[in-house]
């Protein structure tokens, strides 16, 4: 392509555009590139009625396959696709554009690209195996108590288009990124960026763990104040060595332990930043105590992490100590992580169903001394046996859901074969009935714990349908919401 495409004003004009994929993020690409006047064409599987309606008046053809296709029989081909993450690079249609040399954006591409559409907005990105949305929220929110302007979008839910298209514009965008957009991503320059952890996830769609970290190190490219890394994990810290940033870039970590000099941490329970204060070597700055996050939820090590990760990405754009606190003050965690539903007889009811990985369940059984375990559903290829291994010793029970049951059934029986194993019908109300039996066997001053470390399309819509789920069968046992 030889067309101006670097500026929503540039040459998007009859452009031949292929968007594969018409989830929220494709749709706002169509709605977009119509908007530009580009050339459109739709490849998917399945069109939901919401979107079909709306391409019917737009306009739109879609082509409902999600397989090769023959362009000269469609007479049209192609210059440029918009590729949802639904569309892994082995998929047969991204397979022949790529072989055909189409260039490969998704909806973050396309939004770098048309940003001065209203007001260019500051982009600040992050992401990581477990937290992106939680650090996203109260990254935000930090922002938005210094008075700025700010929209959370990305992987998050809200698609960046949207923004990007927001009449009164934004002074900044927070922009949650998950692997199968960073994996496509080309080129932006945020000011500055967030790499939370890494550990097993998504192997099916990258094709092996390497690939995968490879994609989630893109975050630091391009970087123009502040490279934020865990300290915990050396895998953050060793890509963003390697990473290209703009010159003058800094290497700031976060930790829930105490920090070292650049970093953000704790002391005991006060919050702090060693990192953005001029004596830093000999001093730390209180940023927040106790009793001013202490509402947001379970304050686990995990949330702590994310905390501090938010934190360094505020203050490397000098939101003060004040503002956070604040914010950190009126905060609320989003649904379904590690959300406190209920108590009853003694047995506290938590829901994480956003533990859809290994390393998210990891810090949910970190936060609890003993639990009775609702686990299991898709496993995308990763092997939930470090956490039967690691966690044997306070799971008191586990209560087996979803499409990969024989796995943790296995697991127990050769790891820990004296914890007992409730393996759950495979029906509509195998929610309802795992937390019936949850609440059977668990004891007074435990914890029955929905992280299942997996997936919830063989079940479930989301994650959000299966934790909802949840919800409803605990009250319905009665006890103190």
């Amino acid at each position: 392509m030889t067309r101006n495409l670097h500026s929503w004003h540039g040459d998007w004009a009859g452009l031949r555009v292929a968007v594969l994929g018409v989830g929220a993020s494709g749709f706002s690409a169509v709605d977009t590139l119509v908007e530009l006047g580009a050339d459109v064409r739709v490849f998917a599987k399945k069109v939901e009625a919401e979107y079909s309606e709306i391409l019917d008046v737009l306009q739109v053809p879609v082509t409902l396959s999600d397989s090769e296709q023959n362009f000269e029989k469609l007479n049209w081909s192609p210059e440029l696709a918009i590729v949802s993450p639904g569309f892994p690079p082995h998929q047969a249609l991204v397979a022949q554009l790529a072989n055909l040399g189409v260039k490969l954006w998704t909806d973050i591409d396309l939004a770098w690209h048309v940003r001065d559409k209203v007001k260019i907005a500051k982009w600040i990105t992050i992401t990581g195996t477990n937290g992106k949305t939680t650090t996203t929220e109260l990254t935000a929110a930090m922002l938005q108590a210094a008075g700025f302007r700010v929209a959370a979008c990305g992987n998050i839910g809200n698609p960046i288009l949207d923004a990007i298209r927001d009449p009164a514009g934004f002074d900044y965008l927070v922009v949650e990124l998950s692997s199968f957009q960073l994996h496509y991503l080309e080129s932006i320059s945020p000011v500055s960026s967030a790499f939370l952890n890494l550990a097993d996830d998504h192997i099916d769609w990258h094709g092996s763990f390497d690939a995968y970290g490879k994609a989630k190190a893109k975050i630091y490219e391009n970087t123009q104040l502040a490279c934020v890394y865990n300290a915990a994990d050396p895998a953050t810290e060793r890509f963003l060595e390697n990473a290209d940033v703009i010159e003058g870039c800094r290497a700031i970590g976060f930790t829930a332990g105490h920090p070292a000099i650049s970093m953000v941490g704790f002391v005991e329970d006060i919050l702090v930043d060693r990192a953005f204060l001029e004596n830093r070597q000999n001093e730390a700055l209180e940023i927040a105590r106790l009793e001013d996050y202490q509402e947001i939820g379970v304050v686990s090590p995990h949330l702590m992490q994310n905390m501090a990760a938010a934190t360094a990405l505020a203050r490397s754009v000098s939101v003060t100590p004040n503002q956070i606190a604040t914010a950190l003050k009126n905060f609320k965690l989003a649904p379904h992580r590690i959300e406190l539903v209920a108590q009853l007889n003694g047995v506290s009811y938590v829901d994480d169903s956003k533990a859809t990985n290994v390393h998210a369940a990891r810090a949910s059984l970190r936060s609890f001394e003993k639990v009775v375990w609702i686990c299991g559903g898709l496993l995308k290829g990763v092997d939930p046996a470090p956490l039967v291994r690691e966690f044997s010793g306070k799971i008191s029970a586990a209560i087996v859901i979803g499409a990969d049951t024989s796995v943790f059934e296995q697991l127990f029986a050769k790891l820990s074969p004296s914890t007992p194993v409730y393996v759950m019908p495979n029906d509509q109300a195998v929610m309802n009935q795992a937390v019936l039996k949850a609440a059977e066997v668990a004891q007074p001053g435990e914890t029955v714990l929905l992280a299942p470390a997996a997936a919830s399309m063989d079940q479930f819509r989301d994650y959000g349908d299966r934790g909802d789920k949840f919800k409803t069968a605990v009250l319905s046992l009665g006890g103190e919401k």
